[in-house]
């Protein structure tokens, strides 16, 4: 009478002499590329300034550099007042991202408080974050990013923050909120609650480690969000124009008629540093769906061994030795 041992991950990976993939090595391809192409506009933004052959402020008084073509002593041109766009292009990703991280934080904070306090705590707390959530929901963002910051006193960084983080963060609270509502009832929490837990240490211990995916994503969207919008309201004019930001790049372009006179090189890289890095954020951010969906996830683990669908989780080497018994029995 056979009998099956058992396989342990020990005995697994002694047999095979294959380790589990990392963290990392479970990434799809397009994850992967992401993240590689937003490390290197975040290298750029860090090391970039530092690097610029000139001050991106600085207007050249020669007539000569006025739309000047890219060379070797302007790899990227000059702008109509001489100055140089290649300076210019790395104070813009610095300020851009620098914005858009601060807001996807403040706005990821302030999702993960109002949605997982509602969901956790229900009544009237629920129901009243509830219905301010739904109200931002509803106005048409533009529109009120606009006459917010056309009002207010100053213009620059710390007021464009201060809108986008205000008005980005509904749509993360509602969807951590619907999390919360579907974890809160599992036996972990009861069990938790049973042995005496405070809610704070719940929260802290049981619900957020549970939603680290979905936080992970709502930032990555966050910041999107907030770098379309922020060239958005600068290309509009509504932002500090004298700092150097992508969208204010744009809007200098526009407004000069770079397009209209043949200037490719003062509006073509802001707007293709905007693409990519929008790109590069929506490539890591379905990478993430993928590791925090676990029927996304299992479709992307499964493989295929001696012509048979089987997943990475499965006890491979087992099935394996039982398809090559198999195989050498037909023999």
């Amino acid at each position: 009478m056979a009998v099956t041992v058992p396989v342990t991950a020990q005995t697994a990976v002694a047999r095979t002499g294959r380790h589990p993939p990392s963290p990392w090595g479970r990434l799809p391809l397009k994850a992967k590329v992401g993240a590689v192409l937003l490390g290197i506009f975040v290298m750029a933004a860090i090391v970039g300034p530092y690097l610029a052959p000139y001050n991106p402020s600085y207007q050249s008084p020669s007539v000569s550099l006025s739309m000047h073509a890219p060379d070797g002593a302007h790899w990227l041109g000059t702008t109509q007042s001489g100055q140089d766009v290649f300076s210019q292009l790395f104070t813009g990703i610095r300020l851009t991202l620098e914005l858009a991280v601060v807001v996807g934080v403040v706005a990821g904070v302030l999702s993960v408080l109002v949605g997982i306090s509602a969901a956790f705590l229900g009544g009237a707390w629920d129901e009243s974050l509830s219905l301010v959530s739904n109200v931002f929901l509803v106005v048409p963002q533009l529109p009120l990013l606009i006459v917010l910051l056309g009002y207010l006193p100053q213009k620059g960084q710390a007021a464009t923050i201060l809108v986008l983080s205000a008005l980005s963060w509904p749509w993360g609270a509602r969807l951590i909120r619907a999390q919360t509502l579907a974890v809160r009832g599992r036996d972990f929490v009861a069990a938790a609650r049973e042995s005496g837990q405070s809610t704070l240490r719940i929260i802290a211990f049981e619900i957020v480690p549970n939603e680290i995916g979905l936080i992970a994503a709502n930032f990555v969207n966050t910041v999107l969000y907030a770098i379309g919008a922020s060239v958005a309201l600068a290309f509009l004019g509504l932002a500090d124009l004298s700092s150097w930001s992508l969208g204010t790049m744009l809007y200098w372009a526009e407004s000069q008629q770079a397009l209209q006179l043949g200037a490719w090189w003062w509006f073509l890289p802001p707007g293709l540093a905007v693409a990519l890095i929008g790109v590069s954020l929506v490539l890591l951010n379905s990478g993430i769906d993928e590791l925090g969906n676990p029927r996304l996830r299992n479709a992307v683990d499964t493989k295929r061994f001696v012509g048979r669908k089987v997943r990475l989780t499965d006890p491979t080497p087992v099935l394996l030795q039982g398809l090559n018994g198999r195989q050498g029995a037909e023999a």
